[in-house]
């Protein structure tokens, strides 16, 4: 997945208006990051990249990029 639809992607789990994440954004910037956005993600991850992400790994998520590069291990 490009970084583009990845960050549109992320912005719906958040329930964000287009355009309004980057690479570099601080998760902990976002009101929206809260523990459904957690669980979308995570429910995004096991569905679509049949991926699991614990709840240390949610902790370990600083920027866009960390879910990003956890995602699709670039």
């Amino acid at each position: 997945m490009q970084e583009k639809d990845f960050l549109e992607k992320l912005e719906e789990i958040m329930d964000l208006e287009e355009g309004q994440l980057s690479m570099d954004a601080k998760l902990d910037d976002y009101e929206e990051w809260d523990s459904l956005s957690a669980l979308g993600l995570t429910m995004f991850a096991k569905k679509e990249l049949d991926k699991v992400i614990s709840t240390e790994d949610l902790q370990s998520f600083v920027l866009v990029k960390d879910v990003y590069n956890f995602c699709y291990g670039e």
